[in-house]
């Protein structure tokens, strides 16, 4: 049976007919449909089951705030759960699947569970598994995850087909909401001079207005929405974006918007969802309002509908849940409702006002039409199952019991309107009870303050609180005008349209039909359709202590399905409330956060994903390195040569030849990964006094510093050398993987601690080249560049001393060169521009081919630190591990009076003289200790395993040596020199070590200072 209404449906193209399925079922709608609208055409009123007890639901709202229509949408590698049905447009060839059922929508086995209801109330799962435990693991559990969530998850094997992608936006002015207030908003702000941008997330604008009707400036409010919108596209500095949400408002103006571009026609090519990157002097939140359900037993059967928006689907759509409908209210706008549902050619059965003297204008209008109107009456029960067959009729205050029932087969229901206050709460924008009105709204003495201490957020129209269209413009101008004001540009002043509507009386806080509802009415009274929260079980929570509106909410799970309480949220408050004996604004809100109303993974995630989930990075010298047996290795985000393979070579034999030739002859290290950051500021120095351990303010220009960095919680998370370039300018090398999180890391002190100090940091490791030069042969192939060039710097010991830096030119080549070694030999790091990194490389390699010159890598570079018994950042460290630890007390500055980190050293923890410490380890039998193995000692733990006393942090073997050393920390490490300990492998074999110094080669220095 079709119940697409012969006449109305302005959003729709009856020329064009559609083709869908919904659950294998071939049905029919036309262009301009949703999903649901098209649904209700075909009569499909049962649309999915409720979480809990898998009850039959039905639509209920015509927007994002809907909580049961939630369809699989899609198939193979376009399948997506989870959609609304009201914000999916129809397209030709639309899947729709049901979810949370089996086998089937009309026939769900789980549905027994509504039978046990009485045994399933808030919080029984916390009651129910917890005793006996023995049962939860096998019994429960399983049962459990398999019943969990909602919707089918995608298939892992497929691919996601589409694409997506972020933006970046700035503006004066962004206004988020398209109904007539945000388009005055908007249109006032661009008329001062403002950029604006203006985000609706329908594909469709001026919100309610034209459906609701009235007129502004002499004209149907439909008719004014174009005018405006044709004014607003004539100007350059407006975009309008349809189809896009406003997802979050953060600090600083910063706002997210979710942009859906090709959902409506997938395949059409591009991007399917744009994630907007918004930056904003002012927001404007003209986000409208959102009616609210009334609570009576049966309020969820399929057919009881917001008033509102079968309003909507009757006037935008041309559908109808019924033809024979009842209204219940508390307030005049859902008499609309029987008037367009009357206009229509539906009969209405009944308007139900639980108001004793009812309204006003609409009321009267509605009785001339031949309805009839009851006051001071209310809903005691709807019947029915998987759709309205009925409605039972009451007094509102209770009295003498159900006294009435008339046919029916919808229901149209009003409780008042709540402001869409989410984007203004998203930042701390604070909210007042508006006890005329029963709602939470914005209030404008606490708004969200940015970082001057000023509002940056303006609530405009109905989600400011304004009733009726005349104030909702009126608010709009003014919103238009601050907010441009606030942007620093001259505001035009101005009247705002004249608008015409009835006027309407005050509506009646009503929360429970009828208001003395008794228990078994209240156990089939609804708050939460989509987690099946009850009254009753909200006034259970309140009985058992729940007092905190966040505990409740925990307790029932009221609000936390996907619509976030859009539309249970204010009547759970004030049942909460009344349970409580307190006052709604003494109850207090839930708190709102981002996003608003979900958003795809695909949108979040933009360009990242396949082969740029996480971009490769690539040094100058990268192509050169892959032609010449590089083996990658993964190091951040970087790829590093581990090792150069040669023809017929294993690596293992490719490292043991890199590690003997850099010793005895001349190796080259691509070092360009290393982070780079320059610090540069009048306050600099006393900047990085407080990053570092030790002391850098002192460190003289062109000289080199090594430097140790410390969490807050003392534990380090960096080192490396650090030269001072001039009086006020640094330069920090770090780790590899440590750049961007150093760089960071200094920005959030900075930023949140040290705001005022007059300090910048540049992030520049990719601006440079830099090769390590490493070898006795070392100054030997600089000094035959310069001697090829006709000159350049001079690298002697005198001239550049250990730890010292020179710029001039190298081989022909502006550089700059560090006399800093990595591994004990004579050892220069050069950096270049890195256009010029390939060049230098090649150059070296040529100049180097009678020193034997050979690249190096990672692994070589490790095994030299190790030797000369060198931490390295993430093996010797672990995010525990304090310099203490390592033996590095002479880089913790005792000049200092404080640094990062400090304090923490102070606590009891950090001076256990039972900490493990550093030390180096050499097996008895000179094999080579598995990476990561425990040392195990006497006596064992709780648990009834040895005791461990210690562990390998960086073990390799030495070709140098000829044989295995390795590093690690252990209980009491330095005064346990020589004795042996034993480090069980996962081989089943027990590896025995002698603790000895760390520094294995060249312990006094000698070759690294020729």
């Amino acid at each position: 049976m079709s119940t697409r209404l012969a006449k109305n449906g302005r959003l729709i193209d009856r020329s064009k007919q559609i083709e869908f399925t919904f659950n294998g079922k071939r049905m029919k709608g036309y262009a301009g449909d949703t999903l649901a609208s098209a649904l209700l055409a075909n009569d499909q009123m049962m649309v999915g089951r409720s979480f809990k007890y898998h009850r039959p639901r039905g639509l209920v709202a015509a927007g994002p705030e809907e909580p049961n229509a939630l369809v699989g949408l899609g198939t193979g590698d376009r399948f997506e759960p989870n959609q609304r049905a009201t914000t999916t447009e129809l397209f030709s060839g639309l899947s729709a699947q049901s979810q949370n059922h089996w086998p089937s929508l009309d026939f769900d086995v789980l549905a027994i569970n509504n039978k046990l209801g009485r045994f399933l109330t808030a919080g029984f799962y916390y009651k129910m598994f917890i005793h006996p435990r023995p049962l939860w693991k096998h019994v429960y559990e399983p049962i459990i995850r398999q019943s969990a969530g909602l919707g089918k998850a995608p298939d892992k094997e497929l691919k996601d087909a589409d694409t997506y992608e972020h933006f970046y936006f700035f503006a004066d002015v962004l206004v988020i909401g398209g109904g007539v207030a945000g388009l005055q908003a908007a249109k006032v702000a661009a008329q001062s001079g403002a950029k604006v941008l203006l985000l609706e997330q329908h594909n469709y604008w001026g919100g309610r207005a034209p459906v609701d009707g009235g007129t502004i400036e002499g004209m149907e409010p439909g008719a004014w929405v174009e005018k405006t919108l044709e004014e607003l596209r004539g100007m350059d500095n407006v975009t309008l974006r349809d189809r896009c949400m406003g997802a979050g408002v953060y600090d600083h103006g910063y706002a997210l918007g979710y942009e859906r571009l090709t959902d409506h026609a997938p395949g059409q090519g591009g991007p399917r969802h744009r994630l907007w990157r918004i930056r904003a002097s002012q927001i404007v939140t003209a986000t409208g309002a959102i009616e609210r359900p009334l609570s009576f037993a049966g309020n969820d059967i399929p057919g009881v509908m917001l008033a509102a928006s079968m309003r909507d689907y009757a006037v935008n759509w041309g559908v109808t849940p019924g033809q024979k409908v009842v209204v219940a209210t508390n307030n005049d706008d859902a008499y609309r409702t029987a008037i367009a549902m009357h206009g229509a050619g539906v009969e209405v059965v009944r308007v139900l006002d639980t108001r004793d003297s009812g309204g006003g204008s609409l009321m009267e209008e509605v009785r001339a039409l031949g309805i009839r109107v009851e006051c001071g009456r209310a809903i005691a029960k709807v019947k029915g199952s998987k759709r309205v067959t009925g409605v039972a009729i009451c007094a509102q205050n209770g009295e003498g019991g159900a006294q009435e029932e008339v046919e029916a087969d919808a229901v149209a229901m009003s409780g008042g309107w709540s402001p869409v206050v989410h984007l203004w709460s998203h930042c701390g924008g604070k909210l007042i009870w508006d006890e005329a009105h029963a709602n939470f709204r914005p209030d404008p003495e606490r708004p969200p303050l940015g970082a001057d201490g000023n509002g940056f957020v303006i609530a405009a129209g109905a989600a400011n609180g304004a009733a009726g269209l005349a104030d909702a413009l009126h608010d709009a101008q003014t919103a238009g005008e601050a907010a441009a004001n606030a942007a620093g540009i001259t505001p035009k002043v101005g009247d705002a349209p004249a608008a015409e509507a009835p006027e309407e009386n005050a509506m009646e806080a009503v929360w429970l039909m009828p208001a003395k509802a008794d228990i078994k009415l209240r156990m089939k009274t609804w708050l939460d359709y989509q987690n099946d929260v009850k009254v009753s079980d909200v006034q259970l929570a309140a009985r058992e202590g729940f007092e905190s509106v966040e505990h409740t909410k925990r307790y029932t799970t009221l609000g936390m399905a996907t619509d976030q309480g859009k539309l249970s949220n204010i009547n759970g408050l004030a049942i909460l409330a009344d349970s409580l004996g307190s006052e709604i604004p003494q109850v207090g809100t839930t708190t709102f956060r981002p996003p608003y109303h979900p958003i795809s993974m695909g949108a979040i995630g933009g360009e990242a994903r396949g082969e740029i989930f996480q971009p490769l990075r690539k040094t100058p010298m990268y192509d050169w390195h892959d032609s010449n047996g590089a083996d990658w290795e993964p190091v951040g985000q970087w790829r590093r040569p581990f090792a150069y393979v040669r023809s017929g070579e294993s690596l293992h034999d490719a490292v043991n030849r890199e590690v003997k030739n850099t010793r005895d002859n001349l190796g080259l290290l691509d070092a360009s990964t290393l982070g780079k950051l320059v610090v540069k500021g009048p306050d600099a120095g006393k900047f990085l006094d407080m990053m570092y351990t030790n002391m850098m303010s002192t460190l003289k220009p062109g000289k080199c510093r090594y430097g140790l960095m410390c969490s807050e919680n003392g534990f380090l998370i960096d080192d490396g050398v650090v030269a001072r370039i001039d009086e006020d300018t640094w330069l920090c090398h770090t780790t590899t993987g440590g750049a961007e999180r150093i760089h960071g890391h200094m920005e959030e002190w900075l930023q949140t601690e040290w705001w005022d100090w007059k300090v910048y940091v540049a992030n520049v490791t990719e601006q440079l080249a830099q090769v390590a030069v490493v070898g006795p042969n070392a100054r030997k192939v600089l000094e035959k560049l310069n001697e090829k060039a006709g000159g350049g710097m001079d690298l002697s010991k005198e001239a550049l001393p250990f730890m010292e830096w020179r710029d001039g030119e190298i081989g022909g080549f502006k550089a700059r060169a560090y006399r800093i070694s990595f591994s004990g030999e004579l050892s220069y790091e050069i950096a270049v521009a890195a256009s010029d990194g390939l060049a230098f490389w090649t150059a070296l390699m040529d100049a180097g081919q009678e020193f034997g010159v050979m690249p190096y890598g990672t692994e070589c570079l490790h095994i030299l630190r190790a030797e000369k018994g060198f931490i390295m950042i993430g093996d010797e460290t672990d995010g525990t591990v304090i310099p203490q630890d390592l033996g590095l007390n002479w880089a913790l500055s005792k000049k200092k009076e404080d640094f990062l980190g400090k304090r923490a050293h102070s606590r009891s923890h950090m001076a256990d003289p039972d900490r493990w410490q550093l030390v180096g380890l050499e097996t008895v039998d000179g094999s080579v200790l598995p990476d990561g193995a425990y040392a195990v000692g006497n006596g064992v733990n709780a648990n009834g395993q040895k005791n461990t006393i210690g562990r390998v942090t960086s073990t390799y073997y030495s070709s140098n040596l000829g044989r295995g050393i390795a590093m690690g920390l252990v209980k009491h490490g330095p005064s346990r020199m020589g004795e042996v300990i034993e480090f069980p492998g996962t081989d089943g074999k027990i590896y025995k070590a002698k603790i000895v110094d760390q520094v294995f080669y060249d312990k006094e220095g000698e070759k690294q200072n020729v």
